[in-house]
């Protein structure tokens, strides 16, 4: 166990999608959940050969390809006041997408928040080396270098253990950062977000 990243895929310079190019303020501030199933369904369109998730030129999506295509799941994984704040929210509209492009093989289980470190690295490392990115949910957090990660949907999409802390790679804004996952999880409030761990039969 020492160190895996995914495949992604890119938009000119930027790391895959980005909610500022929304046009409505309502996507833009709270779109989160949309985007991170875009990302989910090219990543799994081009790399696990579910095609029929995602646009047909996914390897070649232009700004305004993505931007439809979020426009098409924002009924799914709409904004909301509250926002998309429980896993399973985030789990039954991506799943009626699904259902609605006819795809059966795609699967999704809960990893909350409350559960302990440990198994959220276990799960961590499970997820990437079998190839599958891990929508991520944070919600309230104490610590304020974390702040852009409040009451907000990205995708982890690697993990690196050969250094002291065990990092994950956080995907969003169209860009990514290496995060120490300890403290991501250890968000310091009652209620918590999670992970939602894909499966593909």
């Amino acid at each position: 166990m020492s160190r895996a990243e995914l495949a992604h895929f890119r938009i000119g310079d930027s790391y895959g999608g980005n909610q500022d190019w929304f046009p409505t303020f309502m996507m833009r501030i709270g779109g989160c959940g949309a985007e991170t199933a875009c990302d989910s369904s090219v990543y799994f369109s081009l790399h696990r050969g579910l095609t029929g998730i995602a646009p047909n030129n996914a390897a070649e999506l232009t700004k305004e390809d993505y931007v439809r295509f979020a426009y098409e799941m924002k009924p799914y994984l709409s904004p909301r006041p509250s926002g998309i704040d429980r896993l399973e929210l985030y789990m039954d509209g991506y799943a009626q997408y699904l259902h609605d492009r006819g795809e059966t093989r795609l699967t999704m289980t809960p990893l909350h928040g409350t559960a302990p470190y440990e198994a959220a690295r276990d799960a961590v490392v499970r997820q990437i080396d079998q190839g599958y990115p891990i929508p991520t949910l944070v919600l309230n957090h104490r610590n304020r270098q974390l702040r852009n990660y409040v009451w907000h949907w990205f995708l982890l999409n690697g993990y690196d253990a050969s250094a002291d802390a065990f990092l994950v790679k956080a995907v969003t804004y169209g860009s990514f950062e290496w995060l120490d996952l300890k403290k991501l999880w250890d968000t310091g409030h009652e209620r918590r977000g999670g992970f939602v761990l894909y499966h593909v039969d």
